[in-house]
């Protein structure tokens, strides 16, 4: 500021180097609202429309391009899944993947019923409808759930094996326990005399407990945003976008909201994404951990 105050030959340099600043403090500030895991992961995305027809149909197709742009604006890259055409306009569902850092992070917070008032283009009287249309999100994960063991988390006890009976006792303590200390499991083998093979068996056990732990939470996880749906109507969005008699679009959960409803639907959505991901940070009593790292794959 005092170069600036000196002459206008640095004013550019500076105005330019500010919103640089503004830009990564922006960037800083997101990076520390991603807490939950799947947050650094692709999104598979869905929307289909509510009952009504032609008009849900043609909101969910405005709604599939709301987020095709928005994915444009934040430099990911999209592919359509798949997409089934309405009869008569619009589409009767869409899944898309989009491919990005942190893409889920910020597509979790758009999943809910979306509600659309309008003047119809499709009523030759030009009444106002309301239509209503469902987007859910989905974090993409590999087909394959790998398992990696931090040899620090492990506990391993030996101890001496015995046959049934008292018979065949093993004077040595070859028989071994080994317990994953961040989920309680034990895992033990005393088959063998060995006490390095009884560890190596008992260790792929471990790996098999710890892979089907992994399994049955990626089920749970996808359970339960399936639990989350809802019926695709009246009380149950999370945003409303009014085109007439007044422009408006409100996020119902974080009460947020702006006149600049075209900009929205071109896929301008950053505002009402850290919103609702500031309003997630404060409720959570898990959001204390360190920022997940995007990784490659």
């Amino acid at each position: 500021m005092e170069l600036a105050a000196e002459g206008e030959e640095v004013r550019a340099d500076l105005a330019q180097a500010l919103a640089e600043l503004e830009r990564r403090l922006i960037e800083a500030e997101m990076q520390a609202l991603y807490f939950e895991d799947d947050d650094v992961r692709n999104a598979i995305l869905t929307v289909h429309p509510g009952a009504g027809g032609t008009e849900s149909q043609d909101w969910a197709q405005m709604l599939l391009r709301m987020y095709l742009r928005y994915a444009e604006r934040k430099g990911y890259k999209t592919e359509v899944l798949d997409m089934l055409p309405g009869e008569e306009a619009g589409l009767k569902s869409a899944t898309v993947r989009i491919d990005g850092d942190f893409a889920f992070g910020n597509l979790s917070q758009e999943s809910g019923v979306h509600r659309l008032v309008r003047i119809s283009p499709f009523d030759a009287n030009k009444r106002r409808h309301t239509s209503f249309a469902a987007v859910f999100a989905y974090p993409e994960v590999e087909e394959e759930i790998e398992v990696h063991i931090n040899p620090e988390e492990l506990r391993v006890d030996t101890f001496r094996a015995g046959g049934r009976g008292g018979q065949h006792v093993n004077v040595t303590d070859s028989a071994v326990r080994i317990t994953h200390l961040p989920t309680g499991i034990v895992v033990q083998c005393q088959n063998e005399r060995s006490q390095h093979k009884n560890k190596a068996s008992a260790m792929k056990v471990l790996l098999a407990r710890l892979y089907e732990l992994e399994r049955k939470k990626k089920r749970e996880k996808i359970e339960k945003i399936e639990d989350a749906k809802s019926d695709i109507a009246w009380g149950n969005q999370i945003r409303s976008y009014v085109l007439h008699p007044y422009k408006m679009a409100k996020d119902l959960r974080t009460k947020l909201e702006t006149s600049d409803v075209e900009g929205v639907l071109d896929g301008n959505l950053d505002d009402f994404i850290k919103a609702s991901l500031v309003q997630r940070k404060k409720s959570s009593p898990d959001s204390y951990g360190l920022i997940p790292k995007r990784t490659e794959g």
